[in-house]
């Protein structure tokens, strides 16, 4: 693309556009229609200048222009609970399922590395001495020790905001970082069944593993899963860059970041509920069965809400992404 000869032919609706956007009074009906013609005349031109002959000036001056435009046409957009029951009905559900073919292998391998982790450690007394000393070994694992009391060292709801804060920023990191190839994520992932096979060595190694799964399990099912789909999407947002698919790099990194983000304040409330059974119920005096059951209940309906309403919303069209009149106009491309 010439860009001089390109800027010459559509100065002239630039300029006009730019007039009516600054016109004081209401316009008539020709002109409001002229105004929404010569606004998508310009979001195409935008969009063609970006992908043939990105100018850093001209580019300022159009998006400036497409955003006045826009909210002309439009109207200004305020968020309401239409947007939030749309977020928490089907966008949020949507984005996690779509990323179902990434997250569900993540979830799979780390269960097993955290297994043959802990398995090794439990088996292996010169790994256990590698980690602690006997006596220290024995003021974690003992009953009444440190893996227990930790639980009920706080009060609950203290115990259940930090937990909700770690958890939140793990998973936020594992949807940022993703950016950068997906390797950050994989050692977020790895450090967290790497803390997991220690404890589950550790107190397997001491006879007491099912006070362990018990003290776990009942907030560890949806904590984890939180974490796995935080890191499937992480890992697919970095193979993004490597393989796009038919869309330019530039649109498919932007479509599957703002799905990102909107993931990430999903999967703030998914750690939340996690974090509120790990301060409240976890270190109470309900039987284990009851906590774990209390645990699989709530794996068992974001699963359901995922498979059900999110799959739903992708059959009928839903990506997770922002509704078409937030997002910017797009050249289309071929399959």
């Amino acid at each position: 693309m010439d860009l001089d000869v390109f800027v010459s032919a559509h100065r002239a609706e630039w300029d006009r556009l730019d007039a009516l956007l600054r016109r004081r009074r209401r316009l008539n009906g020709a002109e409001a229609d002229e105004l929404v013609a010569l606004y998508q005349r310009t979001a195409t031109h935008l969009s063609l200048i970006q992908s043939s002959a990105p100018d850093p000036q001209l580019t300022g001056r159009l998006s400036q222009l497409v955003a006045r435009a826009r909210s002309a046409v439009t109207g200004t957009r305020r968020a309401s609970w239409r947007d939030v029951t749309r977020f928490l009905g089907q966008g949020f559900p949507a984005a996690v399922y779509r990323t179902r073919h990434w997250w569900v292998p993540t979830a799979l391998v780390s269960t097993v590395i955290a297994i043959l982790l802990g398995w090794w450690i439990g088996t292996h007394p010169d790994v256990q001495s590698s980690i602690a000393a006997p006596s220290q070994l024995r003021s974690l694992t003992r009953p009444g020790g440190e893996y227990e009391t930790y639980y009920s060292s706080h009060p609950a709801a203290a115990f259940a905001a930090q937990v909700w804060t770690n958890n939140a920023q793990a998973a936020a990191m594992c949807l940022v970082l993703g950016v950068f190839l997906g390797l950050p994520v994989l050692w977020i992932l790895f450090e967290n069944m790497l803390n997991l096979g220690v404890g589950f060595g550790l107190m397997s190694s001491a006879g007491r593993l099912d006070t362990f799964l018990g003290l776990v399990l009942p907030h560890g099912l949806l904590e984890l899963t939180a974490v796995f789909v935080a890191a499937g999407t992480g890992l697919r947002l970095g193979w993004t860059l490597i393989d796009p698919g038919p869309r330019t790099r530039r649109t498919a990194l932007a479509e599957e970041g703002r799905a990102a983000v909107g993931m990430a304040i999903g999967l703030a409330l998914v750690l939340f509920v996690s974090g509120a059974i790990e301060g409240f119920v976890t270190p109470s005096g309900l039987p284990t069965w009851a906590r774990i059951g209390i645990g699989i209940a709530a794996e068992l309906a974001f699963l359901t809400y995922v498979y059900v309403l999110g799959g739903r919303a992708v059959r009928a069209g839903e990506t997770g992404d922002l509704d078409a009149t937030d997002r910017s106009a797009t050249v289309p491309t071929a399959a």
